[in-house]
């Protein structure tokens, strides 16, 4: 593989975070294409990778038996050579609270083209800031790239915080055997049900995740239709299922046509819980009233799975995020997959199309 130039990404690009590191070395394991990314977080304040980027990158390594160049703490260039990708057991872990919802975005797509199952423990932060919280992705995202035929599961083992982490999840996925299949995500019904989980780790009392799941719930019956079903878990996570102090709201919305969407929030000292339980019923609330399909959370997540599938994708969400044109960016560079970006006329709404490239693993080889 090493006689092949690598495809150059420039790090810096608009988001200019993680996310182009992540995607990039997915669509390069999977494709069995080198590729190099230069100025990696060139705009952050502590450029270059961190602890949980360089976990990421070495979880890909080890998933595809490839050759990473440059993988250190502060490398502003990576260059990654993928070899054949295996499925079987692996272990990461950020030392940190870096989030183990990014790991998986970055090795999940990988997993879905291995010789055979894989099983992932992740270690780190399971409810960080600037990453989806793991509910959200067992809950809300799992469910949404299951309409592309992807089969996974994760398994919450004990929370992590900031700043020490010291969660744990466990990741397994089955591999495709064919090519993703494109999904269709444009039609919002009506919402049946907002359902959530409010909790608390650590010295927090309960009434902590009592106060954010009573704000949420009288939000969304001031806002929603009356015939909606409201029901939010309260929980007090002990010792063996959390490390640390913590607290955090999640909730999700299914709407009549099987469209998922999220709303969530961090707990924070300083910050009045009801605050949180509001923030997360609001988001749920938007999306509901400007009848999105997909949330911003999972907008940009999608794009890879679009790219990769089988015939023409679309989605209705909200304004773009910079992180979903990065996707957009990166996967057009890496598969050669055409976006189309529409506004919808008289709403915020925008509907994104993709033609994929119908991978198989067969083309790997």
């Amino acid at each position: 593989m090493a006689t092949l130039a690598p495809i150059i990404i420039d790090g810096s690009y608009l988001e200019g975070g993680g996310q182009i590191l992540r995607m990039g070395l997915a669509l390069s394991a999977v494709q069995a294409l080198p590729i190099s990314v230069t100025k990696v977080r060139a705009g952050r304040s502590t450029p270059g990778l961190r602890p949980q980027h360089l976990t990421g990158l070495q979880l890909v390594r080890d998933a595809s038996k490839g050759r990473l160049e440059g993988g250190q703490i502060g490398s502003c260039e990576i260059t990654f050579y993928p070899g054949t990708i295996a499925g079987g057991g692996y272990l990461a872990d950020t030392q940190t609270a870096g989030s183990v919802t990014l790991l998986i975005q970055a090795v999940l797509p990988c997993t879905l083209f291995a010789n055979s199952p894989s099983y992932y423990k992740l270690r780190g932060g399971t409810n960080a800031e600037f990453a989806p919280q793991i509910d959200y992705t067992i809950q809300v995202f799992r469910k949404i790239i299951y309409s592309f035929g992807v089969d996974f599961t994760v398994f919450l083992n004990k929370r992590g915080f900031f700043p020490k982490g010291q969660g744990e999840v466990t990741l397994e996925v089955k591999p495709v055997m064919k090519a993703l299949k494109a999904a269709d995500i444009t039609d919002f019904g009506e919402v049946v049900s907002v359902h959530g989980i409010a909790y608390v780790a650590g010295v927090l009392p309960i009434k902590v995740a009592h106060k954010m799941a009573n704000a949420a719930v009288d939000l969304l019956h001031q806002r929603l239709p009356q015939n909606i079903d409201i029901r939010i878990n309260r929980v007090k996570d002990d010792q063996e299922r959390a490390f640390g102090n913590g607290s955090g709201i999640v909730l999700w919305a299914k709407t009549s046509t099987g469209c998922i969407l999220g709303g969530s929030a961090l707990g924070k000292r300083g910050r009045e819980a009801e605050e949180d339980g509001c923030t997360a019923a609001s988001e749920i609330i938007s999306c509901v009233e400007n009848r999105l399909c997909l949330d911003s959370y999972a907008q940009d997540q999608v794009i890879i799975y679009m790219a990769l599938a089988e015939g023409k994708s679309r989605i209705r969400t909200g304004p773009l995020t910079n992180h979903t044109r990065t996707a957009i960016w990166v996967a057009e560079m890496m598969t050669k997959a055409e976006f189309k970006i529409i506004q919808e006329e008289g709403t915020d709404c925008i509907i994104v199309e993709c033609e994929g490239i119908g991978f198989t693993r067969a083309r790997r080889n």
